[in-house]
């Protein structure tokens, strides 16, 4: 980076500015990222919680899904699919996300009467599995997406902290160095003009900057 840059004070004043800008936006995102680590941990577990709800629901099933496709004539499984699920979207830690609102199903096209108890058993416990499973999609969702966020803050945290700021650092010290360099030199081309200057004073008898005579 330093062999980019102009060793010049307008660089050393704009390489300041900016270190401190640096510095002030870091604290910013180092809390984000903390908000992001305590909202995916969250997420997760209520996440989990949902795979194993749904994993209770499916297994209560299971144990009468072999004879599913024998309901008396009845599509059971068409029944018990969702038609619609509504959702909304949320800001959590500026990350935007959506919520389940509502799973949807289709009437009830046979007869109540005509059919045995155990078949609106049945499809009540398969569309409180469809339920679960939507509820379960939508909690994956808002899970990935901040994983993501996460991740993108942190890649942030990281450039800021171990490249931005220790760059700007780095070039700050070299054109310090450098201007430093530069009035010491101006002062040692000073001292030795004003010697010779003074050589020149003894040599003549009289000041070498003196004026000619009116």
């Amino acid at each position: 980076m330093a062999s980019k840059i102009k060793l010049t004070r307008p660089e050393l004043k704009r390489q300041r500015d900016a270190l401190a800008r640096f510095e002030r936006y870091l604290p910013m995102l180092k809390l984000k990222q903390q908000q992001l680590q305590g909202a995916v941990l969250k997420a997760d577990q209520v996440y989990r919680e949902s795979l194993r709800k749904v994993g209770a629901a499916e297994a209560a099933v299971n144990e009468y899904r072999a004879v599913l496709a024998d309901m008396a004539g009845i599509n059971v499984e068409a029944l018990s699919a969702p038609t619609r699920i509504v959702s909304h979207d949320v800001n959590v830690a500026g990350v935007t996300m959506p919520v389940l609102d509502d799973v949807q199903f289709g009437p009830l096209n046979y007869s109540l009467f005509a059919t045995p108890p155990w078949v609106d058993r049945a499809i009540a416990d398969l569309r409180q599995v469809s339920r679960l499973k939507a509820e379960s999609e939508i909690l994956g969702r808002q899970l990935d997406r901040l994983r993501r966020e996460l991740t993108r803050i942190v890649q942030r945290v990281n450039l800021f902290d171990k490249v931005m700021i220790p760059e700007a650092k780095e070039t700050i010290r070299i054109i310090r160095i450098k201007l430093g360099d530069e009035q010491t030199a101006a002062v040692g081309r000073a001292k030795i003009a004003k010697g010779k200057l003074n050589e020149a004073e003894v040599a003549s008898g009289q000041p070498a900057y003196e004026e000619g005579a009116q």
